[in-house]
């Protein structure tokens, strides 16, 4: 495996205009607070320039303060490089290829080990900038996937569900913000509940929420709930 010790950011002036095809995602799922991990990125497509779909070259994560421990795999391309701060902690890991393939043809799939913070039930965003070339090297395209959850000005950025630890059966935690996204932290639970309301992604267990007399259907988990949840 080839390493380099720093990473040069693409001068982005320099590059064509780009309509992003298919976002950069996180396609592992969640991952545990406090545990080491791999945590997969997934590239659907690479940028569209003036005339023609190109090839990724080049893929650069922007670690989060409080994620460690980043060790990442080659993932099929050519270099890996790494920057870091002045503690040593790594804040960005880019993955770099040699030669663009003639055409958009291939799914990428970026992997870095890593430990989520220990902060469960929040969401955390890795921005990532996406380089594409074409197969002659003359055309250039980038996409920045930087936005927020809600952020409307900008392309999303993969964003990392925090768990806590947990154990199967029954298990209660307290929320320390407010849960709109109920499926993306709770997709593999069986049920999940708040005071006299409850949530499954399961659809036999929502109907029997639905036909239970005194239950509601749990849309929306406030900060200091203390909930029960079955795994």
């Amino acid at each position: 495996m080839r390493f380099k010790s720093a990473i040069t950011f693409t001068v982005l002036g320099l590059l064509v205009p780009v309509l992003a095809q298919a976002h950069v995602s996180i396609q592992s799922g969640a991952a545990f607070a406090q545990v080491s991990d791999v945590v997969i990125f997934g590239v659907g497509h690479g940028c569209e320039g003036d005339d023609a779909t190109l090839d990724t070259t080049s893929v650069t994560v922007e670690i989060p303060a409080g994620v460690g421990s980043v060790r990442p795999e080659l993932s099929g391309f050519d270099e890996v490089s790494l920057k870091t701060d002045k503690t040593g902690a790594v804040v960005a890991v880019t993955w770099t290829k040699e030669k663009a393939l003639p055409d958009d043809i291939s799914y990428y799939e970026l992997k870095l080990r890593l430990k989520a913070p220990d902060a469960p039930f929040t969401i955390i965003p890795f921005p990532t900038y996406q380089s594409c070339t074409s197969a002659d090297g003359k055309t250039e395209a980038v996409v920045d996937w930087v936005g927020g959850p809600g952020d409307k000005d900008a392309e999303p950025a993969p964003l990392l569900y925090v768990l806590p630890a947990r154990f199967p059966g029954w298990n209660q935690f307290e929320v320390p913000e407010d849960i709109e996204d109920l499926a993306g932290f709770f997709s593999d639970a069986q049920i999940v509940w708040s005071g006299k309301s409850a949530y499954s992604i399961n659809p036999a267990t929502v109907e029997l929420i639905a036909d239970t007399d005194g239950v509601s259907s749990l849309s929306k988990i406030k900060a200091g709930s203390k909930i029960w949840v079955k795994y």
